[in-house]
């Protein structure tokens, strides 16, 4: 299995932390939201300058043509860090070369080929959807042989969360079973972080700037100081099951005598 997506089945299926538990290491990640690294060719030359900070890097190489050795070149100094490519073009022979690199996982649009998606079962499959779609379509993604989705529109230009889009992302959690990532603004606050996770968004995809690592290494500062997600459950097509009541018993009517008279 994709190490990515080992990692958010675990952060979404995270149960509330019993008292007295003591965490590992991989419970205490599984109990914050995660950070995934985008970066375009141009920062894609030192990926390792971005590790220390995210969870995993997600690499853009639309219109970029490079062979298996370059990218293992490329992405030999991420260690254990996952990572993967947006597909975009949908070019096969780019796929078997992101196989042979060692490509952890891969997002890619609803538009894109079937064909050209890796059927590898070891390689993560995110499919990036529209908030907007039809609420049929949407629960139709939970019996798709995908691991997790993306949704990069809800956020305005201003980078601002508003209510009404904090409403679409716990919509969106309550229609689709699978880890759900979502696009944010490198200069997110940690309020608007903390609505997210308890949204359900399992996942954050920010956009790593050119030279700029540092800026990454504050957001995830940020991230760590968010508390555990609370324990309430998530909607996620879950039947509401009525509770049973329990009757109060009711007492015995007392026989009234009948008075003699005389």
């Amino acid at each position: 299995m994709s190490r990515l997506i080992d990692i958010l089945q675990r952060v979404d299926q995270a149960a509330a932390q019993p008292i007295g538990f003591r965490r590992t290491g991989q419970e205490t990640a599984a109990r914050r939201i995660l950070l995934i690294a985008s970066m375009k060719p141009g920062t894609a030359d030192k990926p390792a300058d971005y590790a220390e900070a995210a969870d995993a890097l997600l690499i853009s190489l639309a219109q970029s043509k490079l062979a298996a050795t370059t990218l293992q070149t490329m992405v030999r100094p991420l260690k254990d860090i996952p990572w993967g490519v947006y597909l975009e073009d949908g070019d096969d022979k780019k796929t078997a070369t992101l196989i042979t690199a060692g490509c952890d996982f891969v997002v890619f649009p609803a538009a894109s080929p079937i064909s050209t998606t890796p059927q590898d079962t070891k390689v993560g499959k995110i499919l990036q959807v529209e908030s907007s779609m039809d609420d049929s379509l949407l629960r139709a993604i939970s019996n798709l042989p995908i691991d997790a989705v993306l949704v990069t529109d809800t956020l305005e230009e201003s980078g601002l969360l508003l209510w009404h889009q904090l409403m679409i992302y716990q919509h969106l959690t309550n229609l689709i079973n699978k880890p759900l990532l979502a696009s944010v603004p490198l200069n997110i606050t940690e309020s608007e972080l903390k609505a997210l996770w308890e949204a359900g968004v399992d996942g954050v995809v920010v956009e790593a700037k050119t030279g700029k690592p540092e800026s990454l290494k504050t957001l995830r500062q940020t991230i760590n100081k968010l508390p555990p997600r609370s324990a309430r459950r998530r909607g996620k097509n879950e039947a509401l099951l009525p509770y049973p009541s329990v009757a109060k018993a009711e007492e015995p009517e007392e026989e009234e005598e009948e008075e003699e008279y005389e």
